[in-house]
C-alpha cells in the first residue's frame, strides 16, 4: 500500500451520491488518504456541502471543473453513464491515466468507447465501503495492464477487501457483494419484526438481530469455518434451530435465494 496515493495522483470522483460518499468516507476515514487530493463532482449543492463539511474533500458542480485528474472514478448510475462519459471525454482538461467505473452492468467495452487512451478498470464495490468494510471485485479491460488492476484493487482494499476477477464473472459477483447488503438487511429486518410481533421491545429486537448478523460474519471470518460448519455448531438435534431450519427447507429457501440471485444477474446484464 506504500506510495499508493502518489501512484494514483489527483483523484476525481464523478458522482457524490450514496456510493460516491461511501468511497470518500472509506478513503478519508482513518487518514488513509489525504482529503486535499480528492475532488468530487456532484450537481446537487446540498450533497456538495455535506461531503465538503464532513470529509474535507474538494467539491465542484461538474467534472469539467476538475483540471487534469490522474485517476477518475465514475460513481454514477448506469442509466446516465454514457451521457456523463461522453461529456468528460470531450473535455480539453481531461486526460487521466486511468478511469474506473462502479456502474452496475456497464462493461469495459462500453467504457473503452469513450476512454480508449486510458487504462480502464471496472469495479463492483458495495455500500459497506462507508465503514471501511466493503467487498469489491475488480476487472480490467482487455489491453489494460494487470498492474493497473492491482493498483485499483489496492485502492479499494483501503476500504475493506478487493479481489481481481475476470469481467465475465462480474455480474455474478454483483449479485452477491453488490446487492448482498440489501439482502442481509432485509433478513435482519424481518427477523427483528418477528421478535417485535411476539412482544419483544423494538429496540431490543433490533439489537438482537443486528448484533447477531454482525457476530455471524465475524465468526465466519475469524474462525475460518464454513457456513455449514457454523450452522451445525448452532443446531442441536430436534432443537429450536433445527425446527427453524426445517421450516426454511420446507419453504424452499434455497430456491428463493437462487431465484433472487438470477433476477439480479439478469438485470445487470440488461443494464449493460
Amino acid at each position: 500500500m506504500e506510495g499508493l496515493q502518489e501512484r494514483l495522483g489527483k483523484l476525481a470522483i464523478i458522482g457524490g451520491g450514496q456510493m460516491g460518499e461511501a468511497i470518500v468516507a472509506g478513503l478519508v476515514h482513518g487518514a488513509l488518504f489525504d482529503a486535499d487530493n480528492v475532488y468530487v463532482a456532484e450537481p446537487f449543492e446540498n450533497r456538495r456541502e455535506l461531503l465538503s463539511e464532513q470529509y474535507g474533500v474538494h467539491c465542484v458542480e461538474d467534472g469539467s471543473m476538475i483540471d487534469n485528474p490522474e485517476t477518475v472514478i465514475l460513481a454514477v448510475k448506469p442509466q446516465i453513464f454514457r451521457d456523463v462519459a461522453a461529456e468528460l471525454a470531450e473535455l480539453a482538461n481531461f486526460s487521466p491515466k486511468r478511469v474506473v467505473s462502479i456502474a452496475a452492468g456497464i462493461s469495459t467495452a462500453v467504457m473503452l468507447e469513450y476512454f480508449a487512451d486510458c487504462a480502464v478498470v471496472r469495479v463492483m464495490p458495495n455500500i459497506n465501503l462507508i465503514v471501511s468494510a466493503g467487498m469489491s471485485v475488480v476487472a480490467p479491460a482487455e489491453g489494460t495492464p494487470h498492474k493497473e488492476a492491482e493498483l485499483v484493487s489496492d485502492l479499494f482494499n483501503l476500504m475493506g477487501e478487493a479481489v481481481i476477477i475476470e469481467e465475465q464473472l462480474i455480474n455474478a459477483a454483483t449479485a452477491i457483494n453488490g446487492s448482498g447488503p440489501a439482502f442481509f438487511a432485509l433478513f435482519t429486518e424481518e427477523l427483528a419484526q418477528s421478535g417485535i410481533a411476539q412482544g419483544l421491545p423494538e429496540e431490543i429486537a433490533w439489537q438482537l438481530a443486528r448484533q447477531t448478523i454482525i457476530g455471524t460474519g465475524r465468526s465466519l471470518e475469524l474462525r475460518d469455518i464454513s457456513p455449514a460448519e457454523l450452522r451445525a455448531a448452532v443446531t442441536s438435534p430436534n432443537g429450536t434451530t433445527q425446527a427453524a431450519l426445517e421450516c426454511f427447507e420446507a419453504q424452499q429457501f434455497g430456491i428463493v435465494v437462487n431465484n433472487a440471485f438470477i433476477a439480479c444477474l439478469n438485470r445487470a446484464e440488461e443494464l449493460g
